[in-house]
């Protein structure tokens, strides 16, 4: 083999080796749960928990917050973030604007935020009263648990959510939905009514099997036996192509709200509810997407007790910048509350500007280099 042929083949050799490495970092292996964790306001904040198996999950960040509230929604707390990896390279995550310690008939709107990397949201509140003024939601006295989903036959984001109102119009939850916007900033025109079975009715949650069917899973919060039951259909669109499947899809005696339904790269569905009273999340697995049996539960205390949330897969590079960021928050909360008798000279000189530098890079968008680097610049400082 000559020298020129040997070179080409090297190059060959090289750019599969990249190109599968850069294949290992987009496939997708580990599962991102959002999630807020009780009724104080300092628990109605958004957190993460990160799993390897879909099943059991350690907190991001031990466990604090990575989303505050104030930061984000007029009622300075949150509840029910669901998330979405979009169609477009982004990721989309909504919640209820709501502060419970003011009442479960109390909010009035709901938050919409995107993000590229999972880490800097944009983020927007949208107050039905100020947003569709002159409307039948002007008078909404409470918007609750919005999510998303990509609509095809639209070719839109579709956020749906439930709603009531004090002026009659609508005197029990029911499920309505409305566009969003091409930046994801606003919903398009008015709430229209997605579905309604004469009783309240809470929490969708909508997920599409392989043979493109739609799943639409919500609460009977309005009847005697609350549960979650299901629908079927080939269009979200048309309710009388809709089917309703017999019982409920829980496996437990316990009360449940919040269903999420996700699927683990083997292949099996997942759905979770939040054993809300007992204060557990159970996870439920199921092959058909239609029966399902308990799995296992949440425990009752310690640093992961998660309330109405949602899980998605991720990738290795998310993986990794997540992973990162955890890093750069732990050494951000180590310098902001150590000892001044545990520093030295310098950095008692420099701690502040320290700080400076770490806030001031985490409002940068997110990458694994500028974390990196951020990370250098720390262990810098701490070795002097």
């Amino acid at each position: 083999m000559g020298n020129g042929v040997k070179r080409i083949y090297a190059v060959i050799v090289l750019s599969i080796l990249v190109a599968g490495s850069a294949l290992a970092k987009d496939k997708y292996v580990a599962y991102l749960f959002t999630y807020f964790t009780g009724n104080a306001i300092e628990q109605e904040q958004i957190c993460y928990a990160l799993s390897s198996d879909g099943w059991n999950y350690t907190p991001l960040n031990n466990g604090h917050p990575v989303i505050m509230s104030d930061t984000i929604a007029r009622k300075k707390a949150v509840r029910d973030p669901h998330i979405l990896r979009g169609e477009d390279g982004w990721f989309y995550q909504v919640m209820t604007d709501m502060a419970s310690s003011q009442g479960w008939s109390s909010n009035r709107g709901l938050i919409l935020m995107r993000s590229r990397n999972l880490i800097n949201w944009e983020h927007h509140a949208i107050h039905f009263p100020d947003r569709y003024k002159g409307t039948m939601f002007e008078n909404v006295t409470r918007v609750w648990a919005p999510q998303t989903i990509f609509d095809k036959e639209a070719g839109k984001y579709m956020v749906y959510f439930s709603i009531t109102t004090s002026d009659g119009n609508c005197s029990y939850d029911k499920v309505f939905y409305a566009y969003a916007n091409d930046d994801f900033s606003d919903l398009e025109g008015e709430p229209q009514v997605l579905f309604d079975v004469n009783d309240a009715s809470i929490d969708t949650d909508i997920v599409m099997d392989d043979e493109g069917m739609y799943h639409i899973f919500y609460k009977t919060e309005g009847q005697h036996t609350k549960g979650i039951r299901q629908f079927v259909t080939p269009t979200l669109h048309n309710s009388e192509s809709w089917t309703l499947l017999d019982g409920f899809c829980q496996d437990t005696k316990e009360p449940v709200e919040g269903s999420g339904v996700f699927r683990l790269f083997d292949g099996t569905w997942v759905l979770m509810y939040d054993c809300y009273i007992n204060h557990h999340y159970q996870f439920c697995k199921s092959d058909d997407l239609k029966t399902f049996k308990a799995v296992m539960n949440t425990k009752t205390s310690g640093k992961f007790t998660p309330r109405h949330g949602t899980v998605i897969t991720i990738t290795q590079s998310e993986l990794d910048l997540l992973k990162s960021w955890e890093t750069i928050l732990a050494y951000e909360k180590d310098l902001r509350e150590r000892a001044v008798p545990t520093l030295s000279l310098y950095q008692i000189e420099h701690r502040k500007e320290m700080l400076k530098d770490i806030h001031a890079t985490l409002k940068e968008p997110a990458s694994e280099k500028l974390y990196a680097d951020l990370e250098k610049r720390i262990k810098d400082y701490l070795n002097k």
